[in-house]
Formats: structure tokens, sequence, C-alpha cells
């Protein structure tokens, strides 16, 4: 899928919570499955990122809609993973928006 001015970015917080879930060897031998997963409802990973905090991994993705980006929480959730997802905005744009008139 093509970067495209009418796909959004959205941020996904991932925490490993599942007993099932947690060898994390085994999670990161099904994360091709689950980026093939997400490709194929439309969802585009533009980068995952393990993390030291309270969440155990970030992924951000591309998607078409807020359909796509629900949809991309139930593959991610069906893995066993607990999900917080939000639509982001460069930062370049939202200084834009709120700019005085």
């Amino acid at each position: 899928m093509p970067q495209d001015a009418d796909f959004t970015t959205f941020v996904s917080l991932v925490d490993v919570s599942e007993p099932n879930v947690q060898n994390i060897q085994e999670l990161a031998s099904v994360w091709g499955q689950v980026r093939q997963e997400l490709d194929d409802i439309g969802a585009e990973v533009r980068d995952s990122y393990a993390v030291l905090g309270e969440v155990d991994f970030i992924v951000i993705f591309e998607a078409e809609d807020m359909d796509t980006a629900f949809k991309s929480d139930v593959v991610l959730e069906r893995h066993g993973l607990r999900v917080q997802t939000m639509e982001v905005t460069p930062t370049e744009h939202f200084a834009a928006l709120v700019e005085d008139p």
C-alpha cells in the first residue's frame, strides 16, 4: 500500500498481558504473521518498536479509515495482545492547525 494523503497514521500501544504470550520469543516468531494479517485488512505497518516502560511495544501504521484501525486492534488482540490505538498527526500539521488566523 503506497503512502497516500488519504491515509491516516495511527499508533498502537501494545501490552503483552495474556499468559499464552508471556514468552516473548513466541511473539517474535509470529510477528511476520501479524504484519501480514494487518496488510491483508489494508493497514500498513510503518514501524514497530520494543519499549522499556509501561507498554511492551509501539506499532505505527497507516490506514485508510477508522474501520481499518478498529480491525487492526482486533488482529492484534486475536494474538493475545492488549492494545490502545490512537490517531496521530505530524507536529508540523498540528502547528498549522493551531496558528492564529
